[in-house]
């Protein structure tokens, strides 16, 4: 999975998003990363009741298919497919996805990006103004965070749909063009509130951070 999030943009692609945090940074003293990661979590939970639902399911079918509808047919049915159906969803993530609830996704997503953000770094700003795009590739969820400074002055919820425009981007296959809107909007922004001033140094490297 790791090489999911490292591959999901070309080399050109990278390049051009560098670029963009590049423009977006020469307008403000704020600091920009992009961040993209193959899932905010495991969801172990999800495999579980998700393999052993369908496992169920396909025991009882297989028990009338063999015309053997008994708990003696069953019971071994299920503890000889559980374990290759676990695998199943863990070969395809996105089979899990449907025993998760959006609420834990978004909750996920939203603590996986805080985690980034101390993990990368992104805290060591000069004036506290970095800011973090991070996609989350499995649930298809983008999520903005600013540094202290930032929210002093730009409410954190004003970011929420910028997100929701990279996400619409990501799941109509738009990724790069939607994430350098996203990026340029949010320099816009940062330039509004933290005009570039003559000592300005980049922080933080432009290019796309991967996990």
């Amino acid at each position: 999975m790791a090489g999911k999030s490292a591959e999901f943009f070309s080399d050109a692609d990278k390049e051009l998003i560098r670029r963009a945090v590049a423009d977006a940074e020469s307008r403000s003293t704020g600091e920009i990363a992009t961040m993209v990661v193959p899932e905010s979590e495991r969801y172990r939970e999800a495999e579980q009741l998700g393999a052993l639902l369908v496992t169920g399911l396909v025991a009882v079918i297989a028990a009338v298919v063999l015309h053997h509808v008994t708990i003696w047919t069953y019971i071994p049915l299920v503890c000889l497919l559980f374990f290759p159906i676990l695998g199943l969803f863990r070969r395809f993530p996105r089979l899990k996805l449907s025993f998760v609830g959006p609420r834990r996704q978004a909750e996920a997503v939203r603590d996986r990006a805080l985690r980034a953000f101390y993990e990368k770094g992104l805290y060591r700003t000069r004036e506290e103004t970095g800011i973090l795009v991070f996609i989350s590739l499995l649930e298809r969820k983008v999520w903005i965070l600013g540094d202290r400074g930032i929210n002093e002055k730009i409410p954190a919820g004003s970011w929420q749909s910028l997100a929701d425009e990279l996400a619409a981007g990501i799941r109509s296959d738009r990724a790069v063009a939607a994430l350098c809107r996203v990026v340029a909007a949010c320099g816009s922004e940062l330039a509004h509130h933290f005009p570039r001033r003559a000592d300005d140094r980049n922080e933080l490297s432009d290019e796309i951070l991967t996990s």
